[in-house]
């Protein structure tokens, strides 16, 4: 087991940006990660499981609802310390981010902000403690990109809604305890419902043979004439535009959980620079190896003020959707680009685990896909500059 040598960049100070609190924050996720999840987390992805042992831990540095005010179990922190969070768990592993930003802005944000009081009472605190785990239903087998065109759908049957569907790539899905599910009424609209682990017809059967994000547990959510109470559905705002403001708060996030991702790996690379030696001198005085490293730090930076940038405006109100998906397609597009040639600066060693970044290589795969894809999310910035929609 291998210790964890990880030192952050920063090479425009950006830590003077932050303040007292986000600092204290970070920290204490990086030393958690340092303490809990490096050692582990190599053996946990190589047998493609969970490790649920670390869950109470997320909790503990506020990685469940950071910014959930605290009257309802959450941190009651900004949405800079939310990224900060994520920012220094997927420096852990993707998946580890993704359990953790599942259960903060697909489940417990439309539930603090769609629900009602008495949703938020029962659902919010033992989401907020890890007690219960959440999953999100939003992409079904047929519809990824276009979710309007979803066919879950539920009927009024008087005491109670009848939903019918399936739901598939659901991050939590197998240990799930309740699912924000996005579902067709009768007259076609999107509303949210909340289902509950041992609602008779609910099943949540796991998928393997991944490649990519192994140490998350993905599933499906299936819903067979599944008896949902009348108060389980999401009240305060309905239509597409509801899981997609969740997917907003979820792409803020990982628009800083790609950063710690690139750091990881940046950092490993430039390590294994000054200790790997050719030709009778470390590689890192070579050209074309200092040429990949100074594009790695160069691009983290610009990716950390985009992401601090965009945090300003988060917390003030004032970021829009289409700013938000521009950071998570930068910001993954350079953690990607920088796993790969980080990986190649290894050589041999880099595919191992050994190293983290083959991991994180294999794991960027699916954040360049998921809550938007890359080619989507340059879609999203084109409709924005032109006002002219691609999507019709």
């Amino acid at each position: 087991m291998k210790p964890d040598l990880f030192q952050a960049p920063d090479y425009y100070n950006i830590d003077e940006l932050l303040n007292d609190e986000h600092r204290l924050v970070r920290d204490a996720a990086r030393e958690w990660v340092k303490r809990e999840v490096s050692p582990i987390i190599e053996e946990y992805a190589q047998k493609a499981e969970f490790p649920k042992q670390i869950i109470n831990g997320l909790a503990e540095i506020g990685a469940f609802g950071p910014y959930i005010p605290a009257e309802y179990g959450g941190a009651g922190l900004d949405q800079i310390s939310y990224g900060l969070i994520m920012q220094e768990i997927e420096r852990g592993d993707s998946g580890v981010r993704s359990t953790a930003s599942v259960q903060s802005s697909l489940v417990m944000y439309p539930i603090w902000k769609y629900g009602n009081e008495a949703q938020r009472q029962k659902f919010l605190p033992k989401l907020a403690s890890g007690e219960w785990m959440g999953s999100f239903g939003l992409t079904e087998p047929d519809h990824g990109s276009n979710p309007a065109g979803m066919t879950t759908n539920f009927k009024d049957m008087g005491d109670h809604y009848l939903l019918n569907g399936a739901k598939m790539w659901i991050s939590n899905a197998p240990f799930c305890q309740v699912a924000v599910v996005w579902a067709k009424s009768e007259e076609g609209r999107i509303h949210g419902l909340i289902v509950e682990r041992g609602m008779e017809g609910f099943t949540t059967p796991e998928t393997h043979n991944k490649w990519s994000l192994r140490a998350s547990s993905t599933g499906e959510l299936i819903f067979d004439n599944v008896k949902v109470p009348k108060e389980n559905l999401l009240p305060n705002k309905s239509g597409l535009g509801a899981p997609l403001g969740c997917l907003d708060s979820a792409r803020y996030g990982i628009a800083w959980g790609a950063i710690g991702a690139a750091m990881d790996c940046y950092d490993t690379a430039l390590r294994y620079s000054k200790e790997r030696m050719q030709f009778g001198k470390p590689i890192g005085q070579f050209q074309l190896q200092q040429k990949k490293l100074a594009e790695m730090i160069t691009e983290i930076t610009k990716a950390q003020l985009l992401a601090w940038r965009l945090g300003v405006m988060r917390e003030n109100g004032t970021a829009t959707s289409a700013q938000i998906s521009m950071a998570k397609r930068n910001n993954v597009d350079m953690a990607i680009t920088i796993a790969r040639d980080a990986r190649q600066m290894l050589g041999g060693m880099g595919i191992t685990g050994e190293y983290s970044i083959m991991r994180h290589s294999m794991n960027l795969e699916s954040v360049i896909t998921y809550e938007g894809t890359h080619d989507i999310h340059l879609l999203i910035t084109g409709l924005d500059i032109t006002g002219l929609s691609a999507f019709k």
